[in-house]
């Protein structure tokens, strides 16, 4: 009989083996956006990516949370934080266009330090200084990166920024809906929001898709909400500071597709930048959990 401590353990490394193969999953489905957006408009892409995931998402919605969790109890709350989505997912999206994927994935990862900056300053949630600071350095990893002023500055650079932002509202609107309802209910709805709302506009930018890209499409659905799927497993078997750190093992993955379809190799600074960010959001993390369990003040 395993002992309560070897049970942890096991969950533990489940949930980092579930993060770690959901990262690499997400990294094949980025990989896929940068190929077709040379081709297709970000929301295009957006629009046909939810309209292959949502029979999916509706058979895993179905599988884990029964039929309940097709029930919503605040639809407008979910179309809300569909808005946020699109507008994250269509700014990467145009950001892989014009970055390297391994930039672009490293500037996504402030998005804990947005978190932690709108908490504080716009729900009035409490921050102390440790964060603050943590917020600062996370900051200081964009500046490395983006090098504003410098000849290697790219205005694209500040496309993943922004998707960052909103990618953090979108994860503090989490809030708004209803606690009766699942995850895989806010996955089904957001999926169905973003196919909603992208459809909306998809017909002024639409272009006719290649039979030989019919394929990346059914990709970058299936790879997509695979990951998503795995992650949510993975903060569902093991403490987020266990398992958060590991997302960052997406940087790995996009750089190795990046070398090995676009043949880019980031510079130095890039990977300084990189770290820095990781770092930061890291003791976010691990400060957050921390101060959930009673140990220290904010």
């Amino acid at each position: 009989m395993l002992s309560p401590s070897s049970g942890a353990r096991s969950q533990a490394t489940v949930g980092i083996l579930l993060i770690s193969a959901g990262m690499a999953t997400l990294g094949v489905s980025d990989a896929i956006a940068k190929a077709l957006a040379a081709n297709y408009s970000p929301i295009q892409i957006l629009f046909v990516r939810n309209l292959i995931a949502l029979p999916i998402a509706v058979l895993i919605a179905l599988k884990m949370g029964g039929p309940g969790a097709l029930r919503s109890y605040r639809p407008a709350a979910h179309l809300v934080r569909g808005v946020f989505w699109v507008l994250a997912a269509g700014l990467f999206f145009t950001g892989l266009k014009h970055l390297e994927i391994a930039e672009a994935t490293a500037l996504v990862f402030i998005a804990p330090v947005f978190i932690t900056a709108i908490s504080a300053l716009f729900l009035k949630e409490s921050v102390g200084w440790r964060r603050w600071l943590a917020v600062l350095v996370g900051f200081v990893g964009v500046l490395i990166i983006v090098r504003p002023g410098a000849g290697t500055f790219q205005a694209a650079s500040l496309l993943p920024i922004t998707t960052a932002f909103f990618y953090a509202i979108l994860m503090i609107s989490a809030r708004w809906v209803d606690p009766r309802e699942s995850v895989w209910t806010l996955m089904l709805y957001l999926v169905g929001a973003g196919l909603a709302l992208s459809a909306l506009m998809t017909p002024f930018v639409w272009v006719n898709i290649q039979i030989k890209d019919i394929w990346f499409f059914f990709g970058i659905a299936i790879f997509g909400t695979a990951g998503i799927t795995l992650i949510t497993q993975a903060f569902r078997f093991a403490p987020a500071a266990v398992v958060a750190p590991f997302e960052y093992s997406a940087l790995i993955w996009a750089t190795l597709f990046g070398w090995l379809f676009w043949h880019e190799i980031p510079d130095l600074l890039t990977y300084v930048g990189a770290g820095v960010i990781v770092l930061s959001g890291c003791y976010i993390v691990l400060r957050e959990q921390q101060l959930k369990s009673g140990d220290g003040v904010s």
